[in-house]
């Protein structure tokens, strides 16, 4: 998945990764029958395209986002989040089987490069699903996202991710364009421990603040809102955090 490393010059971390990647893509593609009925273009392993073709089988093209609802969107995300949740599933902070499998034994350069491939990927994004919740759902949702809620200790989220929720960098991200689905099982994953990050770790603080209803209500009205073209992170700094964020400071 490296733009700048040619196959010859690949480690041998790498050698050794190639059969745990090519039985993945396999049973990606033999998973999906859309894709095993398309015919598929044969890729050099030399090439940004077999590189990211255990990637974007689920991620989708240009890591656009997967159909399904679950696997989210990578382009455009701050370069370093790629890169840290990389290492987060790589090193077994983040628990996912076969992102850990993908990943087991790629050095940290080979994992920088490909956060700096889909980082620099910049396609539409499609219109918001409708939520089919109440509209004092959705507000509820809106007040979290927007406002926060100080009698609980709970931030903004666009305290965090910016006045228009796009992120901030280095390594905050965006929370539009997101699915629903994934959202709320993110959340979920930090309250159970099943998601870490760089201590300290401020999103695990915050998700055990939150109850479900207030984890249904952000999913929803989040996942509802349109991406404005100007959509993008913030510059770093552009805003006091109110909450150390290991991943922020984490290089």
């Amino acid at each position: 998945m490296l733009a700048l490393i040619s196959f010859r010059s690949v480690s041998l971390a790498w050698f050794r990764a190639i059969p745990r990647w090519s039985t993945a893509v396999a049973l990606v593609f033999m998973a999906s029958p859309a894709l095993a009925q398309q015919p598929q273009e044969t890729l050099r392993p030399d090439t940004m395209a077999a590189r990211v073709a255990a990637c974007t089988a689920c991620h989708g093209a240009q890591g656009k986002a997967g159909a399904d609802g679950y696997y989210p969107r990578l382009a455009g995300k701050p370069q370093d989040y790629l890169y840290h949740q990389l290492l987060n599933f790589r090193d077994g902070r983040r628990q996912y089987r076969p992102m850990t499998h993908l990943l087991a034994g790629l050095p940290d350069d080979y994992l920088r490069e490909m956060a700096a491939h889909f980082a620099g990927q910049h396609v539409p994004y499609p219109a918001p699903a409708r939520a089919d919740v109440s509209a004092a759902t959705l507000e509820a949702g809106r007040k979290l996202a927007m406002q926060g809620d100080a009698a609980r200790g709970l931030p903004a989220c666009a305290s965090c991710h910016g006045a228009a929720l796009g992120g901030m960098l280095p390594a905050i991200p965006g929370l539009l364009g997101l699915p629903r689905d994934y959202i709320g099982a993110q959340i979920g994953s930090w309250k159970n421990g099943l998601r870490r990050a760089a201590a300290p770790d401020c999103m695990a603080d915050i998700s055990n603040k939150l109850t479900p209803t207030d984890i249904g209500a952000l999913a929803a009205w989040l996942s509802s809102q349109p991406v404005a073209e100007s959509y993008a992170p913030d510059a770093a700094d552009s805003v006091r955090l109110p909450a150390e964020c290991g991943s922020q400071a984490q290089r």
